[in-house]
């Protein structure tokens, strides 16, 4: 033992101070957080109908109630979700993603799959070295193509910020509904034999064993870790809540509902395709489109619709196909696009057939 080192009883203590002093100072920011999402709702009417003496019902009153009520709302939803995932995030590594879904049968392995990209969530920036993990593991094509899947459609973001505003019913259908397509996609994929759409070199590089031990964070690291992915990520998308919310007020104060209700309908066969071909260029991520969401369900447009709509939004987006063309084929991409297209229609259609 040097002179440096502390004794392993000594360590032990000291680190089980920290992780209490970690878990206190995260009970109390809970408390104040809780507080603070009670009292939006009247902070929301007093600066709408009280500051800024809007009539109740007016436009612009029904507007600025929605935009003071949504922000601060979707924000605390926001920093509270990204805290527990990456909590949650802490416990899984890349490498014991790629050894759960090694040597999985077709099926089974694409659904745990899309469960894995609904439970480790990583960001779009990793779709690359997963996608070169996963084939160097053994993972088959299809298996490998329902994680990406379920990665971006079933946002972890979209999924509490649902949950927050339309309740368990509304957040348990976008789930199964992403979780159908991503299999679905998976399998379809797998069945084709695309593997000479990989670029070659994929199948070339030899990714090095890395250790599945890796050791262990503490509770203090883990809520550390947690806290600053909560500044960065809420730092970079503050902005597109803020627009999104903006555009989502706009529609709730001042689109007649017979209008919205008209072109997102249930009762029009192309309202469908028209909000999954709406939601292609719209490129935001879920925070910045549960907003207009919210706002087109209140107007009357299908739920089945607005899902599709999202799901496009998210599920679509061009910074994504940009990422995976480092490692696909065009002509693999445009195949992925058009069954997660068919999928996504087809699953605004059931919603809206179903849900009278």
């Amino acid at each position: 033992m040097t002179e440096n080192s502390i004794p392993a009883p000594q360590e032990n203590a000291l680190t089980r101070r920290k992780d209490a002093r970690a878990w206190g100072v995260v009970a109390g920011a809970a408390l104040i957080w809780l507080l603070l999402y009670n009292l939006i709702h009247p902070l929301a009417n007093w600066l709408a109908y009280g500051m800024f003496a809007q009539p109740e019902g007016s436009h612009l009153g029904e507007s600025l109630a929605f935009f003071f009520y949504d922000v601060p709302k979707i924000i605390l939803l926001l920093g509270g979700m990204i805290f527990l995932i990456t909590v949650l995030r802490s416990f899984f590594t890349t490498e014991q993603t790629r050894a759960w879904l090694g040597g999985k049968r077709e099926g089974v392995g694409n659904a745990l799959a899309a469960l894995l990209g609904v439970v480790t969530p990583f960001c779009s920036c990793s779709a690359v070295p997963l996608f070169i993990g996963f084939v160097e593991s053994g993972i088959p094509l299809g298996v490998t193509f329902s994680f990406l899947t379920a990665t971006p459609v079933v946002n972890e973001v979209a999924l509490v910020m649902l949950f927050g505003l339309f309740g368990w019913k509304v957040a348990g259908l976008y789930l199964l509904s992403g979780l159908m397509i991503a299999v679905i996609a998976g399998i379809i994929i797998g069945r084709l034999h695309l593997e000479r759409y990989v670029e070659d070199f994929v199948w070339q590089i030899k990714v090095g064993q890395a250790a599945l031990e890796a050791v262990k964070p503490t509770w203090s690291e883990r809520f550390q870790s947690a806290w600053e992915s909560t500044e960065e990520i809420v730092g970079k998308v503050w902005l597109y809540v803020v627009v999104g919310i903006a555009i989502g007020a706009g529609i709730h104060g001042y689109v007649p509902e017979d209008a919205m209700a008209h072109i997102l309908g249930k009762n029009t066969w192309w309202s469908v395709p028209a909000g999954v071909l709406l939601g292609v260029p719209l490129y935001s991520n879920a925070a910045g489109v549960i907003p207009v969401v919210h706002a087109l369900m209140e107007k009357g447009a299908a739920l089945g619709t607005v899902l599709a709509f999202m799901m496009s939004v998210v599920g679509l987006s061009l910074p994504e196909m940009v990422i995976l063309r480092r490692v696909l084929k065009p002509q693999l991409i445009g195949i992925f696009i058009a069954i997660l297209t068919v999928a996504i229609i087809f699953t605004g259609y059931l919603f809206n057939l179903v849900l009278l």
